[in-house]
């Protein structure tokens, strides 16, 4: 394991992203940015904010091109994590290789990709050499198809983590019965969830807060809940920044144990980190 780093900061913001103009973008892209997000601004953000680890996300419009990602992950072996987006069938030589970097996890995308059948061998075969290396798959998609792709993918023993809040729509609906399928997936130790991106499920604080009501409820408590900034907010740049996503990190956990617990400790365990006493 790697130990946390002691210089007055503590505490893990799991989701965020770098890219400049100048790199190659994926063909089958739904999005183009016009602006750079620079490792050395995001560093810097996790100074001011008092951060120790950032875990870089790796964008979907750069698709399995990694490799500016990995450039960070090696300049902070240290601070820095990462989350690859990979082919299906990629080699274990890759895999290691990304290991070797500091990444720790595969995402799925499947915002607007037709769903495919997580349970066929090749799959299957992609999710237990993640398992074996002890990664975690993370998905992107709306809650109503959740409850459907999580099972699949923890037949392998791969930890899932599933990004911002599920994408609601609103806000965790116990009545909904999509809703209440998600969450009674959350009694398996392998399920994660990222309280991050408000915006994208157009939840107001009201709204978020009690999501996370209802993921503790679900959860029997918070040790498998994590926070991202979802720096720089792709396609909503214009409505929030990084010191507005802190601060309602801050008012979504008031109480300051539940607060490290989310910040700290149960991002340190699923990604193998030491904490210094």
């Amino acid at each position: 394991m790697t130990q946390l780093p002691h210089a007055g900061l503590t505490g893990f913001d799991t989701h965020a992203h770098i890219f400049h103009q100048g790199l190659k973008l994926a063909g089958n892209r739904r999005y183009s940015p016009d602006y750079d997000a620079t490792l050395e601004q995001y560093l810097g953000h996790l100074d001011r904010c008092g951060l120790s680890h950032g875990v870089l996300v790796q964008p979907s419009f750069l698709g399995t091109d990694n490799s500016h990602m990995l450039a960070a992950l090696r300049g902070f072996p240290q601070r820095l994590r990462g989350t690859a987006v990979v082919e299906r069938d990629v080699s274990d030589d890759v895999l290691d290789e990304l290991a070797e970097a500091g990444v720790v996890g595969i995402r799925l995308n499947l915002i607007g990709q037709p769903l495919d059948d997580y349970r066929s061998a090749p799959w299957q075969a992609l999710f237990a050499k993640l398992a074996s290396r002890g990664w975690s798959v993370e998905i992107q998609r709306g809650m109503d198809d959740l409850a459907r792709i999580v099972p699949q993918i923890l037949k392998a023993g791969v930890a899932v983590v599933i990004d911002h809040f599920g994408l609601p729509a609103g806000e965790i609906d116990p009545v909904n019965s999509n809703h209440q399928a998600l969450l009674s997936l959350l009694s398996s130790e392998d399920v994660w969830v990222k309280l991050s991106a408000t915006y994208r499920s157009r939840s107001n604080p009201a709204q978020a807060s009690r999501s996370i009501e209802r993921l503790r409820d679900a959860y029997g408590h918070s040790e498998r809940l994590l926070w991202g900034s979802d720096w720089p907010h792709t396609r909503f740049e214009a409505q929030t920044d990084y010191d507005a996503q802190f601060a309602l990190m801050q008012t979504l956990l008031p109480n300051a144990d539940e607060r490290r617990q989310v910040l700290v400790e149960n991002p340190a365990r699923l990604f193998k980190i030491e904490l210094a006493s």
